[in-house]
């Protein structure tokens, strides 16, 4: 006889293993549905990385992970201590995590350290079973991603609807070593419809950074066929001589990869007996960072509402579960709509265009107290 879990969780990412762990501590019987191992691929060169990822961690999620002994140690963790953001002529913006009383305004997070951390946590809860296809269970919950196969199996591509902007654009990301320490600082430029970002890794006292440069469609083929050295001459295009001499030279440390943007959410995130999380259920632009926070906020909340569920509710009861659409729906849908305004406002390559945004840049810049603000909202607080 097959066993019965109380949730089987699609999708065994970071926010599919974060909510596992969440669930496992109420005493819950999970199945995580985990991805078969692929025993043929081949290995990289030692210093090469095979997956480039980092993510902009904020407070809130590092708070999470901590509690589950998930957070990875340095030099997979790097605080950004300084935040600069460019405009196209001449706007400028410049964060400071002691101007929100904070260690850090974030922390650029190593994803494959992550992830070795989390299957670490999982392979430790007895509650938790890692399984190779779906189990039977009162609830399901969808983490699979963009490309989730699950919804297909539920039908809820073709009984939801989908809210999807897809962006002209393609986001490329590297790893990059500089002549210069990073100093903690992360790096942000808005240029001719470009977005460009160096997020700084190994440690505080690093000079890696990771690359993620969001360009048009037809732009991202010809600058991943560049060769290496003419690759990086392209990043010194964006941001200039007098800006390359604090970010130093840089060499291309590893493959680039890309993968197609997109602004989404689905109309309904629940029903009776399912549910979706992180990017199963919405995506953002990724200017901003917050992805994954919102992804791991989805995992937080939805474990808080299953712990609070009165004695007599079932776990796929959709009004239980109607209770964590309501509480997340708006907190993604505000984050959508920043980052899809920033998008369309630096998308704009007029003259017009251009005066209009880095005034309001060097208007925000002389108001302490918005920056403040804007610093503790992207940094959880």
């Amino acid at each position: 006889m097959s066993k019965t879990f109380d949730v089987c969780i699609r999708g065994d990412g970071v926010v599919g293993r974060t909510l596992a762990l969440l669930l496992a501590r109420e005493r819950l019987r999970v199945a995580l549905v985990t991805r078969p191992h692929n025993a043929h691929a081949v290995p990289a060169a030692a210093d090469v990385p095979t997956d480039v990822r980092a993510y902009a961690l904020n407070s809130a999620s590092r708070a999470v992970l901590e509690t589950l002994r998930a957070w990875p140690e340095a030099p997979f963790v790097t605080p950004v201590l300084e935040m600069q953001v460019w405009g196209d002529e001449g706007g400028r913006l410049d964060f400071t995590a002691q101007s929100v009383a904070q260690p850090a305004l974030a922390w650029i997070v190593d994803v494959p350290a992550l992830e070795k951390q989390l299957i670490q946590a999982v392979r430790y809860q007895p509650h938790i079973e890692t399984v190779a296809l779906p189990a039977k269970a009162a609830l399901s919950v969808i983490c699979e991603g963009q490309k989730s196969s699950s919804r297909d199996e539920f039908g809820l591509n073709r009984s939801v609807n989908w809210t999807v902007k897809p962006y002209p654009q393609k986001a490329i990301a590297a790893r990059l070593e500089s002549s210069k320490p990073h100093g903690g600082i992360a790096r942000q430029w808005f240029s001719n419809g470009d977005i460009l970002a160096l997020l700084p890794l190994s440690g505080a006292d690093g000079n890696s950074v990771a690359l993620v440069w969001s360009v048009s469609v037809e732009r991202a083929s010809a600058l991943e066929a560049l060769p290496p050295e003419e690759f990086c001459a392209a990043l010194q295009a964006v941001y200039g001589e007098e800006v390359g001499q604090e970010v130093g030279a840089l060499r291309l440390t590893s493959e680039r990869t890309s993968w197609p943007l997109a602004l989404s959410n689905a109309e309904h995130w629940v029903g009776p007996g399912w549910a979706l999380a992180g990017d199963a259920a919405h995506t953002v632009h990724p200017l901003s960072g917050q992805g994954l926070n919102l992804g791991l906020a989805d995992a937080v909340c939805l474990a808080e509402v299953i712990a609070q569920r009165e004695y007599w509710r079932g776990l796929g009861d959709e009004k239980l579960l109607r209770r964590f659409e309501r509480a997340r729906k708006a907190d993604v849908a505000a984050m959508g709509a920043v980052t899809d305004g920033l998008h369309n406002l630096f998308a704009q390559t007029g003259g017009p265009w251009q005066a209009l945004r880095n005034w309001g840049m060097k208007g925000f810049a002389r108001s302490d107290l918005l920056k403040r603000w804007v610093a503790r909202q992207a940094a959880g607080l």
